[in-house]
């Protein structure tokens, strides 16, 4: 499938049934998996051959669908797991440990900067936060002897700051480390990071891929282009043997295509067991099907919304990267030419009070967490999201007091300018 468009990609990719064989994805809704022998099993346990004895570490239903954003982004392997957030974690506990660091961008998801500043630094791990704005100077002067990665999201979520992709990867890969984008908002219909020097790309696949708030869930995607074996001592996990697996060594059994996800399963989803439920993935596909044509019905009622509050003398400032003018307008005309994502954020004058009132006058969209819905919806980050953040903290992240995140849906574009309208109106200002 990876020669053919991503429409059909989306459609088709992943599971090609048999003769006689179910057309769509099979459920495999099983814990366990039968053997003849005992040596059987054993080969699966040794790493040496392939297939399934339980679905804590690997589900045939989870690898079709991995297989199908894993040809979507053009990687080499993939695997989903059961949250963004444990994807974010397994991307970057996979290669790193106590004792380590990461350079990630500042202007990331509340929930990711949390994991990262707070729970995976009392496991040892420190991380250094850098805008995505700053210089080359300023971003390689963050880089330490025991950095391990770079972090960063194609469109950040909520402040919709779009990474340079290409800067970040270059500093990453002079320091003899890979870059992990977060291409969630964007997806692989909007931008392929691995096309502008990314490593690895993980997903919440709970937005946009799914799209109809129906399973929670997450992927990671490997691009195969990173040469571990350049740097053994700073990648031994993937480098050297690993006695809980009678001594495999990652990149020599499976390759650089194979190594970092194999590493990730056969280690991290072992002993975490973050796993997709197959009923999840069974979802996520159906989302994934039409992923390519609601994405383009997103970007198309986000621009229409940002347009129609642009000059609304009731909002102080607005954010849509590929709304001629934006700051990351060039940006975005770069790395997402098509379109970004459908969410809009903007701030409603008089502050926190009035962006709150705003937010009570809609009718269409609901007040969620949720975001990269089918159905619009709305969140006020500074009071959700992000409300365990101090204004320091906040302003880092690109949020303010005043932010309101506005997702697209599908709706008619005419009907969400109406809603936030005759919501603004609802304030007293």
């Amino acid at each position: 499938m990876s020669n053919y468009k991503k429409g059909t990609q989306c459609v088709q990719g992943g599971y090609t049934p048999g003769n006689g064989e179910p057309r769509q994805i099979p459920i495999i809704q099983s814990t366990t998996f039968k053997y003849a022998t005992s040596e059987d099993m054993g080969k699966l346990f040794d790493l040496e051959a392939s297939g399934y004895f339980y679905t804590r570490l690997q589900n045939p239903t989870n690898d079709s669908v991995a297989a199908k954003i894993c040809e979507l982004e053009g990687g080499t392997a993939a695997m989903l797991t059961s949250s963004g957030q444990a994807a974010s974690f397994y991307s970057i506990f996979n290669i790193a440990s106590c004792g380590d660091h990461i350079v990630s961008s500042s202007t990331i998801y509340g929930g990711t900067y949390n994991l990262f500043a707070v729970t995976m630094k009392r496991m040892g791990i420190e991380f250094t936060f850098v805008s995505p704005d700053c210089t080359e100077e300023e971003l390689n002067a963050a880089f330490r002897p025991n950095t391990k990665a770079v972090f960063g999201e194609t469109i950040a979520n909520p402040a919709l700051a779009v990474l340079d992709i290409e800067k970040f990867a270059n500093a990453a890969h002079s320091h003899g480390v890979p870059l992990i984008v977060d291409n969630t908002f964007a997806t692989p219909v909007n931008c392929r990071p691995f096309e502008w020097g990314a490593d690895i790309v993980i997903h919440s696949t709970t937005k946009y891929m799914d799209g109809h708030g129906a399973g929670v869930g997450g992927c990671i995607v490997d691009s195969g282009k990173f040469d571990w074996t350049k740097y053994p001592e700073k990648f031994a996990g993937l480098c050297t043997p690993d006695e809980s697996y009678h001594g495999v060594t990652y990149t020599e059994r499976f390759g650089l295509g194979g190594a970092f996800i194999t590493k990730a399963t056969a280690q991290l989803m072992r002993d975490f067991g973050s796993i997709q439920s197959p009923q999840n993935a069974f979802l996520l596909n159906l989302g994934l099907e039409s992923l390519h044509l609601r994405m383009k019905r997103h970007c198309e009622n986000a621009i229409a919304v940002a347009k129609a509050l642009k000059d609304d003398d009731r909002i102080a400032w607005i954010t849509c990267p590929n709304l001629e003018g934006d700051k990351y307008y060039e940006l975005a005309q770069k790395y997402l030419p098509n379109g970004g994502c459908g969410v809009v954020s903007f701030g409603v004058k008089g502050g926190r009070k009035n962006a709150e009132a705003f937010m009570k006058g809609l009718k269409i969209a609901a007040i969620e967490t949720h975001v990269a819905d089918a159905r619009s919806c709305c969140l006020h980050p500074a009071s959700a999201t992000h409300r365990q953040m101090n204004d320091a903290e906040l302003e880092a992240c690109g949020i303010s007091a005043d932010l309101v995140r506005f997702s697209c849906g599908i709706e008619d574009a005419e009907d969400l300018i109406a809603d936030i309208k005759q919501a603004l109106d609802s304030v007293q200002f």
